[in-house]
């Protein structure tokens, strides 16, 4: 079983808990049962879970609700935590590359802050 946490910021915010907030009860709840599928499934479709090409290790979660796509970025952390570190609707075919850019930087930033921790 895997376990997913939300990437904070060091003010203690939350991007991706405030994407989900920004959502319609129905695309919250559809994202919230794709997380919770990869919480527990053994072996993840990739239709909900996929690794990004040409990026250090960030990992997309795919949501799609009607017409509307939207993607949660992150990482693993050991085998079973996976950081999530921000979300976007998804407008064109490619991620957009700031969006990469961010989770890059956001697992940068928590994994140092965690050494720091330690």
């Amino acid at each position: 079983m895997r376990i997913i946490i939300f990437y904070r910021t060091e003010l203690d915010r939350c991007p991706v808990e405030e994407f989900i907030n920004s959502l319609s009860g129905k695309q919250a709840q559809k994202v919230l049962w794709v997380l919770r599928l990869i919480e527990e499934l053994d072996s993840v479709p990739s239709q909900y879970l996929k690794k990004l090409v040409n990026t250090d290790d960030i990992w997309e979660v795919r949501v799609q609700v009607g017409n509307n796509i939207f993607r949660l970025l992150g990482f693993f952390e050991r085998d079973n935590l996976v950081i999530l570190t921000n979300g976007f609707a998804k407008k064109t075919q490619k991620t957009p590359s700031q969006e990469i850019e961010l989770a890059q930087e956001r697992k940068r930033d928590y994994l140092s802050r965690r050494k720091n921790n330690e």
